[in-house]
Parts: structure tokens; C-alpha cells; sequence
């Protein structure tokens, strides 16, 4: 039966918006220099928590979630040596489809010496949604790309599973014509995906976190997976791993808590920005606390 709260929209009521954002370096200050968004997709004013080198922006989606036919695009360049970190204003909702495809492709290019932290807050796939997103980076040599990804399938608070629809995930990260990282997933709603111990086992969160551009070593990747045993709270069934990459770091999550998946990233952000940026962590002020 149709959800009364999140009715089935009909295809007049679909959203295809865009965001094309650039960052450039103006004497050790990221500026944002265009901005140009087609509604539901909005940025909002430049923030500098942390000095003008390094500038915040927040992306928000006006609509407050997407349908079956919404199509979102964002690209994103950031010039030579710009440093930019970019959120989103709040967890985005997936919701129930309608036979049609809710996609979101993003492209973004980072040039030499710059550095994107990339960190949306968690998605909420509802069941029955149908839902893909495409990313591209492309790298310059000298360029470092940090994003993370927190999936949340089903409104497990309300008790609700993943139990119809469909999820795919295409995520790419070129240098000079090279692949550094290829990461495709699928997921299939069922209680065959969701409860398999080769998929999900039960739990409705999973997260990924990837730096990429600058090489990490063993020690490294020992101290990242220490920083998950010394977290508060966790579940004995959560589970986590970090690898290597050919030029970078590759983690994951799979468990119950958004929240732990969180705060177990931001300590590695925390690593990964003294170690190789030579600065602490600075949480954007939308995020949770």
C-alpha cells in the first residue's frame, strides 16, 4: 500500500537540478569563484573556520530528498593549490520509488597541489528505492582527494528493512589517464542481500572512506585500525577493515550505527590530516555532534 506520509509523486513532480562549483587560490586564500545551481541544489556563502587557506562550503537540496526520475549533477574544479572541504546540509533521503531511477552523478577535478575533502552526510535509502550514483575524479599529479560515503539502507529506527529496490554505486578516481581506485556495488532489497554474511549480515549501515593521490605506509594503516578499537560503544557485530591502495588508504564499515562510522572516520581524518597536510581536523559546524 502507498506510504500516506511519502506519497508516490507523478513524473511533473521530479527535480533536475545541478550545482557547478569552482575553487581558486588568490595569494593563500581559497576563494569560490562560481557558483552556478538549478533548484533543488543550492551552496551556501563560504565559510573559514579555519583560516582563509582552507575554504568550507555546504550544499544543501532544497527538496529535502529525492524521487524515482530526479537526476542531480554537481561538478566541482578546484584550480591549482585551492584547498576546499564541501558538506551537505543534512543526511539525504532516498525515498520509496515509483518504477523510475533516482540518480546523482558527480564529476569533480582536482589540479596540481590542491586538496578536496569531500564528506556528505549519511544517505537514507527508504525501502523501495531505486537509486545510483556515478563519481569521477579526476586527479593532477601533486592533487589529494579525501571522501567518505555513510549508506543507511532502510529507517532501521522505525524498524523498517531494505527489503525492495535497488542501489548502485560507481565511484572512479583517474590520474594522467590511470585508474587509482575503480569501486562499483550493487544491492538488490531482499532478506537474501540484506541477511547474507557475503552482503550486509543483518546490519543497515555500511560506510567507506578513501584517500587518494599520496601513498600511505603499513604503520599507518596499523594506527587507522587501532583507531576503531578505541572507540566507545561498539557493537561486537560491527566490523571494519583498512587497506592500502595503490596510491592511498581504503576504509570500511559495516554495522549499526551511522554514528560510529562517523566518528571512526573523523579520527582517521584526524590521522590523515597531520600526517599528510600538516593541520588538525576541523568539523564543519553543521555536522552532529
Amino acid at each position: 500500500m502507498p506510504n500516506s506520509q511519502f506519497p508516490i509523486p507523478n513524473s511533473q513532480q521530479t527535480w533536475h537540478g545541478s550545482l557547478n562549483l569552482r575553487y581558486a587560490d588568490r595569494q593563500g586564500s581559497t576563494q569560490l569563484i562560481r557558483d552556478r545551481s538549478v533548484a533543488p541544489l543550492r551552496v551556501q556563502r563560504p565559510f573559514y573556520p579555519e583560516g582563509r587557506e582552507v575554504c568550507h562550503s555546504v550544499v544543501l537540496h532544497t527538496a529535502g530528498g529525492m524521487v524515482g526520475g530526479d537526476r542531480l549533477c554537481q561538478e566541482i574544479c578546484l584550480e591549482p593549490n585551492a584547498r576546499a572541504l564541501i558538506t551537505t546540509a543534512a543526511a539525504a533521503k532516498i525515498y520509496r520509488s515509483n518504477g523510475l531511477l533516482a540518480r546523482q552523478t558527480i564529476r569533480i577535478a582536482v589540479d596540481s597541489g590542491a586538496c578536496l575533502e569531500w564528506f556528505p552526510q549519511e544517505t537514507i535509502l527508504f525501502d523501495g528505492a531505486q537509486y545510483q550514483q556515478d563519481l569521477r575524479v579526476e586527479l593532477a599529479p601533486g592533487a589529494l582527494w579525501l571522501g567518505w560515503e555513510i549508506l543507511r539502507f532502510g529507517r532501521s529506527a522505525r524498524g523498517e528493512r531494505f527489503l525492495g529496490g535497488t542501489w548502485r554505486s560507481n565511484a572512479e578516481i583517474w590520474q594522467n589517464g590511470r585508474p587509482l581506485w575503480i569501486d562499483r556495488q550493487q544491492l538488490a532489497g531482499g532478506p537474501e542481500a540484506i541477511d547474507s554474511a557475503y552482503s550486509l549480515a543483518g546490519a543497515p549501515v555500511v560506510a567507506s572512506l578513501a584517500w587518494v593521490g599520496q601513498p600511505v605506509s603499513a604503520e599507518l594503516v596499523r594506527q587507522v585500525r587501532e583507531l576503531w578499537s578505541r572507540q566507545e560503544n561498539i557493537a561486537e557485530s560491527d566490523s571494519i577493515g583498512a587497506t592500502r591502495l595503490m596510491s592511498g588508504l581504503l576504509c570500511r564499515y559495516r554495522g549499526y550505527s551511522s554514528t560510529a562510522a562517523r566518528r571512526w572516520f573523523m579520527d582517521i581524518w584526524q590521522l590523515l590530516r597531520l600526517s599528510f597536510l600538516g593541520r588538525p581536523s576541523c568539523p564543519p559546524r553543521v555536522w552532529p555532534l
